[in-house]
C-alpha cells in the first residue's frame, strides 16, 4: 500500500522595491496601492490562513519625501507596523551611509538577512546571513543574496564588499544548505536583489544538492504573470511599489522536506481585493501632512507634463533636467545620470514635493574636462546593445544630455555617424567641461569605460557643486515658467 504523504500548506506573500510607496493612487477613478491596503490584504490573509509568512526583497527605501525627509526612520516605522517576518538587504538600503543602514537595522523589529556583505578588512559579516521561520511545525530557510553589480553606492564608501558573481553567490548558498544538511528544513527560500536575469543565472548554477524550492526576487521591478521556472526552481517579483503583492500557496511534504505543488499569483492592490489599516493609515498621515507644510511650495511651471517614461532612452523630462544643470553651473555638457529621475513625469505644477519625489537623491556635482575623443568613446559605449534591452536599465548606465549635444548613431554598425556639439562636428581634440553627478563620476570606469586616469590627464576634477537637486531647485526658484527647447539629442538609426 503506497504510503500517504504528510502534507501541510504555507501561505508565502511577498513584496519587493516598496521604495517608500506608501500612498495610495487614483487611477482611473480607483484607488491603487498604499501600505494601508497592502497591511489590510496581508492582515487578512493571516486571518483567514493557519501558516502566513511575508518577506520583502530589498529596497524598503527611497522613492518619497516621507522616506527621505526622516532618512528611512519612517519608513522602518511603517515597516514595523507592517510587520514582515524577513526582509533582505537591496542597494538603495545603504543610500543615507553605511553606519545609518546599520543603525536603521537596530531600529527594525524584524529580521533583516544577508548572505554576502562584508567589512573588507576583517571580513564580518554586516547582517545574519540566514533565518529559519518555524510554523506549525515547519522549518522554512531564507537566505539573502545581494551581488555587487547592485551594490555601487555602498561600494563607494570603501569599506563594503560583497561576493563578485552569481558563481560565488551559488556557492555561498550552498554553504549556508550545506550546514544544515542533518536538519529538519522543509522549505528553502532564497530571498535576492539582483534582478531577474541575474535570478535566473543563479537558479542555474545552483547545486541541486541545496535544495532551494524558490527564489523571491527584486531590483528589476519585474512584473510577471507566471513563475519564471529555471532549473526547476520557479522565480518570481512583485513589480514595484505596493501596487500588487506576490502569493505563493503552497503544499509542502514535511516528509521529503520540499515543495509537493504550489500556486502563485499577483494580487493586485486595491478596494476590492483589500481592506484599509486605519491604525496604520494614521501613522502615513501623521508624515504626509508635516511632508506637505514642508513641501507643497510651487517652485515652477511647464507648459505640460514631461515625461521619463523609462531609463535606457531620451526622455523629455531627462532633456530638462539636464539642461536647467547645464545653465545654472556653466559647463559646456551635462552628462545626467537617468536612474536618478525617479517618477515617470513632472509638472505641469511643480512643487517641491514633486521635485523632491522626481530628483531624490542628494550628492555633490563634479566637474571635469573630457575631450572630443573621449567623448566619442563614452557615447559609443552608453550606446551598446545591452543598454537597448528590456533589462538595460539595469545592467548598463544611460545619461541624459544637455542641449547643444548631438549624435546621430548607427546601431547595426554600432558607430557614431555624427556627434555635434553646438552645431560643429566634434574633433579628437576639442575640449569640453563636463558636469555629472559624483555618484556617477566615482564609478564612470564602470557606467562609461572611461577609467579617472584618462580623466584626470586633461586636468583634475573638481566639486563646483555641493548638492545636485539644490542646483536645479534654484534653477527652478529663478523661473516662474520653463519650457524645454531645442530638438533631439539622440537620434538612433
Amino acid at each position: 500500500m503506497k504510503k500517504m504523504k504528510n502534507l501541510k500548506k504555507l501561505t508565502l506573500l511577498h513584496s519587493n522595491d516598496l521604495h517608500g510607496d506608501f500612498l495610495a493612487e487614483k487611477v482611473d477613478d480607483k484607488l491603487i496601492g498604499g501600505v494601508s491596503r497592502l497591511s489590510g490584504y496581508i492582515n487578512k490573509v493571516r486571518n483567514e490562513e493557519k501558516n502566513v509568512i511575508y518577506s520583502i526583497s530589498g529596497d524598503m527605501f527611497r522613492g518619497s519625501l516621507i522616506d527621505s525627509e526622516f532618512q528611512g526612520l519612517s519608513t522602518i516605522e511603517i515597516m514595523n507596523l507592517l510587520a514582515p517576518d524577513v526582509v533582505t538587504i537591496g542597494n538603495h538600503e545603504a543610500d543615507y551611509g553605511l553606519a545609518h543602514m546599520l543603525f536603521i537595522e537596530k531600529c527594525a523589529s524584524f529580521p533583516i538577512i544577508n548572505a554576502n556583505m562584508y567589512i573588507k578588512f576583517v571580513g564580518t559579516r554586516l547582517f545574519d546571513s540566514h533565518c529559519i521561520k518555524e510554523i506549525d511545525g515547519m522549518r522554512v530557510l531564507f537566505i539573502g543574496i545581494l551581488t555587487e553589480e547592485v551594490l555601487a553606492n555602498t561600494k563607494s564608501e570603501g569599506l563594503v564588499g560583497t561576493l563578485i558573481d552569481i558563481q560565488d553567490a551559488a556557492s555561498e548558498v550552498a554553504k549556508i544548505c550545506d550546514a544544515y544538511r542533518s536538519e529538519d528544513i522543509d522549505l528553502t527560500v532564497l530571498l535576492t536583489h539582483i534582478g531577474i536575469e541575474e535570478d535566473k543565472k543563479l537558479a542555474a548554477a545552483l547545486d541541486p544538492a541545496c535544495g532551494v524550492d524558490m527564489i523571491i526576487g527584486g531590483h528589476s521591478h519585474t512584473l510577471l504573470s507566471e513563475p519564471c521556472v529555471v532549473a526547476g526552481i520557479p522565480i518570481v517579483q512583485a513589480a514595484v511599489g505596493t501596487d500588487q503583492i506576490g502569493r505563493f500557496d503552497i503544499m509542502v511534504d514535511t516528509d521529503s522536506n520540499c515543495m509537493d505543488s504550489y500556486t502563485w499569483q499577483c494580487i493586485p492592490v486595491t478596494e476590492e481585493n483589500c481592506p484599509r489599516d486605519k491604525s496604520l493609515e494614521k501613522v502615513v498621515k501623521a508624515y504626509k501632512e508635516y511632508t506637505d507644510e514642508k513641501y507643497g511650495r510651487v517652485l515652477t511651471r511647464f507648459p505640460r507634463a514631461y515625461t521619463h517614461p523609462k531609463r535606457n532612452m531620451e526622455t523629455e523630462l531627462g532633456d530638462l533636467l539636464a539642461e536647467c544643470m547645464r545653465d545654472q553651473i556653466g559647463a559646456d555638457l551635462v552628462l545626467l545620470g537617468s536612474g536618478s529621475i525617479r517618477k515617470p513625469e513632472l509638472g505641469p505644477v511643480v512643487t517641491f514635493r514633486d521635485f523632491m519625489e522626481v530628483f531624490p537623491f542628494q550628492g555633490p556635482v563634479m566637474g571635469f574636462r573630457l575631450t572630443g575623443r573621449q567623448l566619442r568613446h563614452i557615447v559609443t559605449f552608453m550606446l551598446r546593445d545591452e543598454a537597448f534591452e528590456d533589462d538595460g536599465a539595469e545592467r548598463c548606465e544611460w545619461f541624459q544630455f544637455s542641449k547643444g549635444f548631438f549624435c546621430e548613431f548607427d546601431r547595426k554598425k554600432h558607430s557614431i555617424i555624427s556627434l555635434k556639439m553646438n552645431g560643429k562636428e566634434v574633433e579628437d581634440r576639442d575640449v569640453f567641461t563636463v558636469a555629472m553627478q559624483q555618484y556617477f563620476f566615482d564609478s564612470i570606469g564602470d557606467f562609461l569605460d572611461l577609467p579617472h586616469e584618462e580623466i584626470e590627464k586633461n586636468g583634475r576634477p573638481i566639486e563646483i557643486a555641493t548638492n545636485a537637486p539644490n542646483v536645479l531647485e534654484e534653477y527652478f526658484r529663478d523661473y516662474e515658467s520653463l519650457k524645454l527647447v531645442g530638438g533631439k539629442r539622440l537620434i538612433i538609426r
